[in-house]
């Protein structure tokens, strides 16, 4: 459950930002994560639960957005978006892709109160 692992982190950079910004309660976590990532939002969601106990955050609501995987095929160039196992291009039928979306875990934003 690398989703625990993810959390964790999560929260030491949320601590962070609400030290610099002195936030003294936080309401909502905003987090963007990639279908490549693989990262089921329930499992996440559970983890965030358990984590966040007796922290700042004790209180915050964790919305996750799922963003779509996007390559471009280096040899013809055409984007797509492709299936979690198949990097197939449909054009060219190689599988020689550079990922552009879809492999990323973005904390958006932190709303809270000072």
């Amino acid at each position: 459950m690398h989703e625990l692992s993810i959390v964790i982190s999560l929260m030491d950079q949320i601590e962070d930002v609400a030290r610099v910004n002195k936030l003294v309660k936080i309401d909502e976590i905003q987090l963007e994560t990639g279908v490549l990532r693989q990262v089921i939002p329930e499992v996440m969601q559970e983890a965030f639960e358990s984590v966040k106990l007796n922290t700042i955050c004790e209180n915050a609501v964790l919305t996750i957005l799922e963003v779509p995987a996007l390559v471009v095929c280096n040899k013809c160039k055409s984007q797509f978006e492709p299936a979690i196992d198949d990097f197939l291009c449909k054009n060219c039928n190689l599988a020689d892709v550079k990922t552009l979306k879809g492999n990323e875990i973005i904390l958006k934003a932190i709303i809270g109160d000072k």
